[in-house]
Parts: structure tokens; sequence; C-alpha cells
């Protein structure tokens, strides 16, 4: 089987992570009860989950002319990330984020973005060459809000999957809906968008069909420890996680979005792509790290096998291993 090609134009990041008992509240200072760096960024957490789960990434990035950001490309390449498309940016610092992780699993974040707000249409229109392969394309919101719009609409142009998470959530121009194939929000960023309360599983279908009736055919809905809510056209159903020991939920999203990317790109179904999104999402809450916690196909393979759980996804991916 040929391996998909992936499109990701989002950030690189060095992620400064203290673990504590408990996340400080203002003006508290807690003592950690251990420190990592590792490389994260919304873009890279999703190009590297698409390339250990086996497909072809290409990150559209950008990172500073500094010590962090030959970390940063170093452990892209290290990752098989294609990044071509990377840049060099003598103008700002690469971006980093600070994060603490309490003893269950929940954590705070601060992003300094750096280079991010650099990230420019332009430099997905560069990157037209890996578009025209690639079979989805998807894009977050800690760049621009208009590069995110170029990356859908180019690859829209070209017939490409188009995927946005939305996150950090940021208003969208009304004529980006019609050209999101599937757009994946948490519970708070769908409530941000859709400018409405979201609180019980019917606020979630009726947020999300008012952005569906902004043009967006299909809404998936992540739910944390009960998976994800998906509402198309077929109407809209919960499809259930696996229950896991979290240890950092990290990356989770960023494991779940490469995961769906990868999935549709494979020709599943969007419900067998969610529910191979959420086995990759609880596998990776198992692990330290946005990136160091991401699962590679064998452990896919092995968290399946171990389950009793079969599906195409599962299949193609053995398949894309030989």
């Amino acid at each position: 089987m040929e391996k998909p090609t992936i499109v990701v134009v989002g950030t690189m990041h060095m992620d400064f992570t203290v673990y504590v008992d408990h996340l400080p509240r203002p003006g508290e200072t807690v003592l950690g009860r251990g420190f990592e760096m590792s490389p994260g960024g919304k873009g890279a957490n999703q190009a590297v989950a698409i390339s250990r789960l086996g497909g072809i990434s290409y990150l559209v990035s950008r990172v500073g002319k500094d010590y962090v950001g030959d970390l940063l490309l170093d452990n892209a390449r290290r990752n098989g990330v294609r990044i071509d498309f990377v840049k060099r940016d003598p103008e700002a610092h690469s971006g980093v984020a600070l994060i603490f992780v309490d003893e269950s699993g929940e954590n705070m974040i601060a992003v300094a973005p750096g280079v991010d707000s650099r990230i420019s249409p332009a430099d997905v229109r560069e990157a037209e060459t890996a578009l025209a392969e690639a079979s989805a394309v998807l894009a977050q919101l800690e760049i621009p809000v208009e590069t995110a719009v170029e990356a859908v609409r180019v690859a829209k142009s070209k017939g490409k999957i188009t995927i946005l998470n939305p996150a950090p959530a940021k208003p969208l121009p009304e004529e980006v809906y019609s050209l999101i194939d599937i757009l994946t929000p948490n519970v708070r960023e769908l409530e941000a968008l859709a400018g409405v309360a979201v609180e019980a599983d019917e606020d979630v279908v009726s947020a999300a069909n008012l952005l569906r009736e902004r043009g967006v055919k299909a809404v998936v809905v992540t739910l944390g420890k009960r998976g994800a809510m998906i509402v198309d056209e077929r109407g809209h159903r919960v499809v259930s996680t696996y229950e896991v020991p979290v240890v950092d939920t990290v990356g989770a999203g960023d494991a779940f979005n490469g995961a769906l990317a990868l999935a549709l790109s494979l020709g599943a179904s969007i419900d067998e792509a969610v529910s191979f999104a959420n086995m990759v999402a609880a596998i990776k809450v198992t692990r330290r790290g946005a990136q160091a916690g991401l699962p590679r196909t064998v452990d896919v393979l092995r968290f399946a096998e171990e389950r009793g759980i079969t599906s195409g996804v599962l299949e193609s991916l053995k398949e894309l291993m030989e």
C-alpha cells in the first residue's frame, strides 16, 4: 500500500514542562516533582503523530534562527517529518510553551509564540508541490487565521480533504466554513465558534449544527474521557474512547487530529476514523510528553490486539508496515 501524504500547517514549539502535585493558583508558587524539555507545537505534534503512524507528513511552519530552532528541526527530521517548507526566521524567536501538569494529568499552558505570528499565506502557497501530492491538509489556529484560511482554500481548490482543528478558538471569516470538510473543536472551542453556551449533549449538537449551517460538512467534537461526537448529515452520535490510566493529557488532541487525518487519507469512513483517533489519543495520555508520548504503529496494533479490536484502518496500518 502506498503511504498517504498529509500536509500540516502549524507551529513548532519547545515545551518546558514542570510536573506538580496541583496546578498553581494566581500568586502561588508550586514546587515541581520533575522537569522535561520536549519539542511540541500543535503543527509539529500532529505531523509527528502522522509520521509515527506510517504516513508521510510535510510541515509548513517557521522556527527562529536560534538554538531552540536547531533542536526543533533535528527532532522533526528524527521523527520522519518532511521539513522542506519550514523556514528559519531571523526576525523572532522560536515558539516556546510553558506547561504545568498535575498528578491527575490535567494541565495548564502558556505559549510565547515568537515566529508563529509570521507563518504566512505565502508560506502555504510556496508549499504547493506538497499540497498537490497530499490527500489531506490539516491546520490549527496557533498560526494567523489568514494562514489557516489559505491552507484550507488552496487544499480545497486541489480537491483535498480539509481538516481544521480550531485550537485555540478564534473568529473565522464566514466564507471559510464552506471550505472545511471536518472541524475538530473541543467543547469550549465549539462554544466560542458557535457563540452559544454548551453544557449538555443537546447543546453540543445544536452548536455543531450552527457551524454546519455555515457550510462545514462535519463537526467532530472531542469530549475528553467520553470520546468524540460526530455531527454531520447523518445526524449525531458519540464514538466512545478507551479506558486507560491517565498520565499526561498534553498533546492528546494533536494525537487525535493526526490520527484522524491519516485514517481518512486511508479511505476510512468518518466513524471508523474517529474510533481510530480515539485509540491513538488514549494511548498518548498514558505517556508523558506532547511528542514523546505519541504512539507508533506497533504500539497501536499491540493495543488493539490486547483488546480484540479489529478495523479496516488497522489492517491498512499493517500493510503500510510491510
